[in-house]
């Protein structure tokens, strides 16, 4: 017998991931078009969001993909944009059932994103592999299913369309980052500083060339040192 609170229902995990599931399947949509229109097979795009689930870093890594930049490139980028996964593993590691087999851990390991972690984490007491399997399994089939809906959608419509669909990332990101910085004085000012860099990298163009990832590798770790250096969150005594 556990000592501890077990959350280890199918179907518990199943209908909290189904909200989830629902979200994926716009924000894939997106990503399926956006592929497509920048020259993207509708069958790798879905292969794409088959072995990924991070969405910024599926966005950023088309621009990295279809510029040819180098695989170090790419590295870099995808470790900067979703280090904070590493993050969400180690802290889920504590939630999880001790009994929890490795591989059934790995299993789980492509799964975790924001919202999943934000689900799995609010459980009482320790999650199980039954839970997270059921929580796992509509976002999945939602950013799969999404992906291929927005590139076979894309497909029938005409070149110019297709040219102006890069807004719905622009569009996304904003959507993003706008509601916390409306909460917080800091996080706008640290935002306005990674634009600020961007800018810079924008204009300084003809001097020197620089790939788009690292660009996103700089501007992000200098605006987010800068911000913890000069707004540090100060620990409750």
């Amino acid at each position: 017998m556990s000592n501890y609170e077990l959350c280890n229902d199918f179907k518990k995990g199943f209908m909290d991931g189904l909200p989830i599931g629902l979200g994926y399947l716009s924000v894939s949509f997106a990503f399926g078009m956006m592929a497509v229109s920048m020259g993207v097979s509708i069958f790798d795009a879905i292969l794409i969001s088959m072995t990924n689930l991070t969405s910024a870093g599926q966005f950023a890594g088309l621009d990295i993909m279809m510029k040819q930049n180098a695989y170090i490139e790419m590295a870099l980028t995808q470790i900067i944009i979703n280090l904070r996964y590493s993050l969400m593993s180690l802290s889920l590691s504590q939630k999880i059932d001790p009994k929890m087999k490795t591989g059934e851990r790995i299993l789980i390991s492509f799964a975790i994103t924001d919202e999943i972690f934000a689900v799995a984490s609010s459980q009482n007491g320790k999650v199980g592999k039954k839970y997270f399997f059921g929580l796992m399994i509509l976002p999945i089939i939602g950013w799969t299913l999404g992906t291929a809906l927005g590139a076979g959608a894309t497909s029938l419509m005409p070149k110019m369309v297709q040219n102006c669909l890069s807004v719905a990332l622009y569009g996304m990101f904003i959507a993003i980052i706008i509601p916390p910085s409306k909460k917080d004085k800091n996080i706008r000012k640290v935002i306005i500083m990674a634009a600020a860099f961007s800018c810079i990298f924008y204009f300084l163009k003809p001097y020197f060339s620089i790939g788009s990832g690292f660009v996103i590798i700089i501007c992000t770790v200098l605006s987010a040192g800068i911000g913890a250096f000069l707004y540090p969150i100060k620990e409750d005594a």
